[in-house]
């Protein structure tokens, strides 16, 4: 008796946690394939578009214009198809480790995979990493995709009329978990939403330097 406690202590606790039981096994694989699935996703994130696109156009993208390997520098030093084909990839980046996350593990699953994509595309380890905009757009389009349209709009209507791709973003990324929070999402997600936003315009902090200073390049304007 004093064997059988020993070894199974925990048998409770591991019933309460759905370890145990009929819902065992889907948890586990559920887990199982959350865990595997993480580094892929992050590996994922760090495909270089922005790097390539220019590269095949004769330009460095993290070393001409701003230095940043994202769609809007792209679409300075090489046009605006180039640009469009970045933030089209950069956005499935996103969207792809968001949906597979989704399929396997629910929301969880999908906030998992996705910040892990996000994570990649902004933190590469082997080079300069973007702002993460595109990337975290193709995300949480996956869980938002009323919030993520409504703020594509807003996007493009402040770019456009401001002519300033930095400011849209930092916008953008500020009314993110706002208008989450308007819709009655869980608290869970609005902190982890908040966690993106602050991620977002962290990196944008040169950008917010230069706003400031009235120095920011236009978009679609190539830098002197």
């Amino acid at each position: 008796m004093l064997a059988a406690r020993t070894v199974f202590p925990y048998r409770g606790g591991f019933a309460a946690a759905g370890l145990l039981g009929p819902t065992a096994g889907a948890n586990c694989r559920r887990m199982l394939v959350d865990i595997v699935l993480i580094p892929f996703a992050w590996a994922l994130g760090t495909f270089p578009t922005a790097v390539l696109v220019a590269r095949a156009h004769g330009h460095d993208v993290t070393r001409e214009g701003s230095g940043n390997p994202g769609a809007s520098n792209v679409a300075r030093l090489v046009g605006w198809r180039a640009g469009a084909l970045v933030l089209v990839i950069d956005f499935a980046k996103g969207a792809i480790a968001a949906g597979v996350g989704l399929a396997v593990g629910g929301r969880a699953g999908a906030f998992a995979l996705g910040v892990a994509a996000i994570v990649g595309h902004t933190f590469p380890l082997y080079r300069k990493g973007g702002k993460g905009v595109a990337t975290a757009g193709g995300a949480l389009v996956v869980l938002y995709p009323l919030i993520v349209l409504g703020l594509a709009v807003v996007w493009f209507v402040v770019a456009r009329l401001l002519h300033k791709a930095s400011l849209a973003s930092l916008l953008g990324a500020a009314l993110f978990p706002i208008a989450a929070a308007a819709m009655g999402y869980d608290l869970w997600e609005l902190l982890i939403l908040s966690g993106l936003a602050i991620l977002v315009i962290t990196r944008h902090f040169g950008n917010i330097q230069r706003l400031l200073r009235r120095q920011e390049n236009d978009l679609g304007t190539r830098p002197s």
